[in-house]
């Protein structure tokens, strides 16, 4: 089943998505509680928009867990909502100072970087904090980024994932509330003849009951089947497809200009003017080709090719929900001129010019990574935020 540390943990710590929280999510957090007087509840994908793999804000998936649980281990359990980093290693290092400040804050007495703290995996190390999970297959490897805390193994709590969750509730969703909330019901259920155990807690069934009826269910469902379509269109290619894009920020007295995508996926959120770069073009005059087709932006073609000032590859494999997706991003910079007027077109439903200083309250209105690529160039969040 797991291994007890080798000494007692002062904090434990689980680390998830929660989308949603299932049963196993349940069955760790509760191994979680056993080994130590409080436990950090790490919320990853936290402030994104809504979309088939993130259905639920990382409130809503507090929500879940708290409610899974009796009213007195409520208190012991701290919630760390973390966006994705699309960066091992700083997300490490923000994991990291995120439980370590809780830790602190609740008195445990743990100093990051401590003399003796080099624990591994399979020892509790000598800092007091203990990661609980299962290391199932490579999504699991960031278990191993902690050297100093402990580690306690857990075998596999059921065959329950988040994704066969939102899969089944998407599925069933062109044939009514009715019938995902009949969905929900079967998941929490115990099918005694099979000896399969409920997939999901109790207080996660009452939640998606009342969640399908409401407005997101319905939108990401459509967003889901485009994306299974998607999926179905290349599945007779010999190798999984890489698709290379391109994307454009354009920034001008402060401000920068955005689209709001017409189009699945992510339809109404607010992204880069971009696309796919066709056969015959390089990088650049792909992007110099979107951009005009999406904004028309009201300036000389060449005035706008010599304010181009950098670029830079966004690739991490997990960026895209339509497949991996590697995108080169070109920064034109056009001073402190009168912003150009610009119209929507093409992929895009509308556009804006929008305040540098007002994006990071804007996080959760960005389609997969753009915020992400933003923070990039114009450092919108703190160091290991």
């Amino acid at each position: 089943m797991s291994h007890t540390p080798a000494t007692p943990a002062s904090l434990s710590v689980l680390i998830g998505r929660f989308q949603p929280f299932h049963a196993a999510h349940l069955a760790l957090l509760r191994r979680a509680l056993a080994i130590a007087p409080h436990t950090v509840v790490v919320i990853g994908s936290a402030h994104q928009a809504r979309s088939p793999r993130n259905p639920f804000t990382w409130q809503e998936r507090a929500q879940m867990i708290l409610q899974a649980l009796p009213e007195a281990d409520r208190g012991r359990v701290h919630l760390l909502p973390l966006r994705d980093l699309y960066d091992r290693t700083r997300w490490a290092q923000a994991v990291r100072e995120g439980v370590e400040r809780i830790a602190q804050h609740q008195g445990q007495g743990l100093a990051p970087g401590s003399e003796g703290s080099k624990g591994t995996a399979g020892t509790a190390g000598t800092a007091g904090i203990t990661l609980v999970g299962h290391l199932k297959d490579h999504s699991s490897a960031y278990l191993n980024d902690f050297p100093g805390w402990g580690f306690d193994a857990v075998a596999a709590q059921g065959d329950t994932a988040g994704t066969q969750v939102r899969d089944t509730l998407f599925a069933a969703e062109p044939r009514g509330v009715a019938a995902m909330q009949a969905e929900v019901a079967a998941m929490a259920t115990a099918r005694t003849r099979l000896g399969t155990p409920p997939a999901l807690p109790a207080s996660t069934a009452t939640f998606l009951h009342d969640w399908v009826a409401g407005p997101h269910a319905a939108a990401q469902a459509v967003e889901w089947r485009m994306l299974a379509e998607y999926r179905r269109a290349w599945q007779a290619a010999p190798y999984p497809p890489v698709f290379v894009t391109v994307d454009a920020l354009v920034r001008c007295a402060g401000h920068v200009l955005l689209i709001e995508r017409g189009k699945a996926p992510g339809r109404g959120l607010l992204a880069l003017p971009g696309g796919f770069i066709e056969a015959d073009e390089t990088a650049r005059d792909s992007a110099l080709r979107e951009l005009e087709e999406e904004t028309h932006l009201d300036l000389p073609a060449a005035t706008l090719a010599a304010s181009l000032r950098a670029t830079a590859v966004f690739d991490h494999p997990g960026r895209s929900l339509r497949g991996r997706t590697i995108t080169h991003v070109h920064l034109f910079d056009l001073g402190d001129r009168p912003r150009p007027a610009a119209r929507a077109d093409d992929d895009a439903a509308s556009l804006a010019w929008v305040p540098i200083a007002q994006l990071a309250g804007m996080e959760d209105r960005f389609h997969e990574d753009h915020f992400h690529i933003l923070d990039h160039f114009l450092g919108l969040t703190s160091p290991g935020a």
